[in-house]
């Protein structure tokens, strides 16, 4: 039960974030903080569908963005980084933007490398990967020519 009322408040924060970006017209909520928002869409691994969801990106630059597996420190995967393990190619939009993107999980030298600038940028990383046993992946996300 603990689980479902933790996934119905995150779903919430997505709509509630959907709902900011719709009202302002895009003038408001591309950024939290220092990083940027981006819209993740996926292929659900089971349905076949279409899936969003709203997500920070604390690492970027020109044609990548490193995501963060967290789902606020839980024992669990979220479904979207479960969907791009199953299909890696996936889309991201950025500021209104939507580009055709290649996803991979980190490899344990690059989240060596990525982690103390994910954590630089939201310290809060560090604390749900304290949460945790689950080792947190990193995922990097590629633009397509």
């Amino acid at each position: 039960m603990r689980q479902k009322l933790y996934d119905a408040v995150l779903k919430g924060m997505n709509l509630g974030h959907r709902a900011l970006l719709w009202l302002s017209r895009g003038r408001v909520g591309w950024a939290i903080g220092p990083m940027p928002a981006v819209e993740l869409h996926t292929i659900g691994r089971v349905s076949g569908s279409r899936r969003s969801t709203m997500l920070t990106a604390p690492v970027h630059s020109d044609g990548r963005w490193v995501l963060v597996a967290s789902k606020g420190g839980d024992d669990r995967d979220p479904d979207w980084y479960r969907n791009l393990l199953a299909n890696p190619e996936a889309e991201l939009t950025v500021r209104g933007r939507t580009l055709p993107v290649h996803t991979r999980t980190a490899s344990p030298e690059e989240k060596a490398e990525l982690w103390p600038k994910i954590v630089a940028v939201n310290p809060g990383y560090a604390g749900y990967q304290r949460k945790t046993t689950r080792d947190i992946p990193v995922v990097i996300c590629e633009a397509l020519p």
